[in-house]
């Protein structure tokens, strides 16, 4: 139970001001590991975006694979860092995040799209490259520059051909992405 109460303490110190405080919070937190796990999930959705910030960011580093769909709900989050903390802990899920980050490539909202493309690319899993294909469609060009860095940094023959077809494309972002990725072993 005090151990409980301890981290329950940490959480709260969260909250500071102070960067460096938060920060060091966050690294006392990854070392504690899954007797942290409940208690952060608990504080996803804290009022405090640097509750929600440094709950993802521990969560990420301790991995514990049960964070991942209230990670994913976190995507949702009214804060943009709020959002790319949750993408980015996503990401160090490794696979075992994959196949949820799939699911949520036809979410309503255009941010959840965004962040799910951008975690599949940090994460290189080859499942993901047909889902990522179907994004380059993407209505919203955060999704779509998403898609296209993720299949580029996932690679492959597939990601190749689809990337060959947005280099002669008209988006300029996606076009400039893609086009870097084709070039990268010229250089």
């Amino acid at each position: 139970m005090e151990k409980k109460e301890n981290v329950i303490r940490l959480i709260e110190s969260l909250q500071e001001d102070d960067e460096h405080v938060r920060v060091q919070v966050i690294e006392l937190l990854e070392e504690i590991g899954n007797p942290a796990v409940d208690p952060l999930i608990d504080v996803l959705d804290s009022p405090n975006k640097y509750v929600r910030m440094g709950a993802a960011k521990a969560l990420g580093v301790i991995g514990d694979s049960k964070a991942i769909e209230p990670l994913i709900k976190t995507l949702k989050d009214d804060n943009k860092w709020v959002r790319r903390d949750a993408s980015g802990a996503l990401a160090q899920m490794g696979t075992d995040a994959v196949e949820p980050l799939i699911n949520i490539l036809s979410d309503d909202d255009w941010k959840v799209r965004g962040a799910a493309t951008w975690a599949l690319g940090n994460i290189k899993d080859p499942r993901a490259v047909e889902h990522l294909i179907g994004a380059l469609n993407d209505e919203s060009g955060f999704v779509r520059g998403g898609a296209t860095w993720a299949l580029g940094n996932i690679g492959g023959e597939k990601a190749e051909s689809a990337l060959k077809e947005v280099a002669k494309g008209e988006g300029t972002y996606t076009k400039k992405v893609a086009s870097n990725y084709l070039n990268k072993d010229d250089n």
